[in-house]
Parts: structure tokens; C-alpha cells; sequence
């Protein structure tokens, strides 16, 4: 049948993963990085997607499409609710779960943890894109989440580094052209990104690939992934 359905532009997509958790029926997932329309039948062509996107990347478009099927909307968020504890929102971030830790490993035994921050600011949105400390820096690039999901992030990942954070998904915004600045524009020695484990995060690891990109430098550059329980993957 032809029918009113959504179309993802995927060279504009920066992979925050808004539209996935926008998608009340889970019609979209993201794939590599990108947001993908997975379940046409899920899709009621309503449009909740359209304006969480932060890149306009979503519009309507008529076309042959199977018809949208609500019984099979609610069966799936009934057993992904019964599987998972998943809110149903669509996006694996939002899950809630509980983390049972170790109270006695928990406890302080030692002096307190120093911080290993040597600069500020650090949010991406508001640091110069000339800071002199750029110079011959390492630098690491993290999501919000990764500080509060891993134990020991600052000596494993601030200690000897410039610290940049955001969050893709909560800042809407594009970070790749203020990152371009800085790679351009500075003697960057290696970047480290670190990022979580949910797809919405996936935005921060494509937006520093398409600044590196962009600014025509060749720096080394890893990505670390940090799980919702706080491990290295």
C-alpha cells in the first residue's frame, strides 16, 4: 500500500539516538553508528521522531510500505518490557536496572582519590578552540556517563590528558565542526574517546571521526567503551 512514512537521511544523521527514544513503537534502531528505520510495519507515520532530531535529518515521504501493525507495536514492547525491564520508549539507554556492588569493597579504607583534572573548561560546547593547553596535548574526548560508570576514570582516563565532555543525546548538537577547530588548529598528539556502551552515545565517537576527517589530520586516535555496570569492553 502506499502510505505517509518517515525517511532518514543518514549523511545528516550524527547518530544521537533522540529518534530512536522518541519512537514510542521501537520502529528505529540504531545500526553502525547511524539511526535506521528496522520496522516499517511499527512505523505509525506520526512523526514523534521529527522534532527530536537535532539534525533535521527525519522527514515524511509517501511510498509503498506495509500497513502499520499496533497489535504487533504492543506484543513486541510487552516482551521487551518482560525480557529487559526496557522503558518503552525504544532506546537501550533508558533501561532501568539495579547494580548490586560489594558494601565492605566499597568502603573507604584508603586516603581520598585526587583529582587528575588539569584543565578547565571542559565541556566541549565551551572550551576555546585556542586554549593554549592544547599544544602537543593528549587528548580525551568522553560522554557525560562514562565518569560516573567507571571507578577509576580519572586516573585511568584524565591523568596526563586534556579532558573534553558532552553528551550527544542530552546537548543536541552537532560537536564535529568545534571539534574540527581544534584538531585544525592545534598540535594534537593522540585522542582517546571514551564512550558508553548505549547507542545514543555513539553520536560523540562519530562526531570526533568526522572532525578528524574534516580537519585533514592524521592523529592517532582509540575508542574505549564503558558498560552500563561499569566495565571496559
Amino acid at each position: 500500500m502506499i502510505r505517509k512514512i518517515i525517511r532518514i537521511d543518514r549523511e545528516k544523521c550524527n547518530g544521537c539516538g533522540a529518534c530512536a527514544s522518541a519512537c514510542h513503537e521501537g520502529a528505529i534502531e540504531m545500526v553502525n553508528g547511524k539511526a535506521k528505520l528496522t520496522r516499517e510495519v511499527y512505523c505509525d507515520g506520526l512523526g514523534d521522531c521529527l522534532p527530536a532530531c537535532p539534525m533535521d535529518a527525519i522527514s515524511f515521504e509517501e511510498r509503498e510500505a506495509p500497513a502499520y501493525d499496533e497489535a504487533a507495536v504492543l506484543a513486541a514492547k510487552q516482551r521487551k518490557a518482560k525480557e529487559h525491564g526496557a522503558l518503552p520508549c525504544g532506546c537501550p539507554g533508558t533501561q532501568s536496572k539495579a547494580i548490586n556492588r560489594d558494601k565492605c569493597s566499597a568502603a573507604v579504607t584508603a586516603a581520598p582519590a585526587v583529582s587528575r583534572l588539569s584543565q578547565w573548561p571542559v565541556q566541549i560546547k565551551l572550551v576555546p578552540v585556542n586554549a593554549p593547553y592544547f599544544d602537543k596535548a593528549d587528548l580525551l574526548i568522553a560522554a557525560d556517563c562514562t565518569a560516573y560508570a567507571y571507578g577509576d576514570f580519572h586516573n585511568k582516563f584524565i591523568n596526563g590528558r586534556i579532558t573534553l565532555i558532552g553528551c550527544p543525546k542530552l546537548d543536541g548538537c552537532d560537536y564535529a565542526e568545534k571539534l574540527t577547530s581544534v584538531f585544525a588548529g592545534n598540535d594534537i598528539k593522540s585522542i582517546t574517546v571514551v564512550r558508553m556502551e548505549v547507542p545514543c552515545c555513539g553520536g560523540i565517537e562519530q562526531a570526533v571521526k568526522r572532525a578528524l576527517l574534516a580537519s585533514g589530520k592524521s592523529i592517532p586516535c582509540r575508542v574505549v567503551t564503558i558498560s552500563t555496570d561499569g566495565r571496559i569492553l
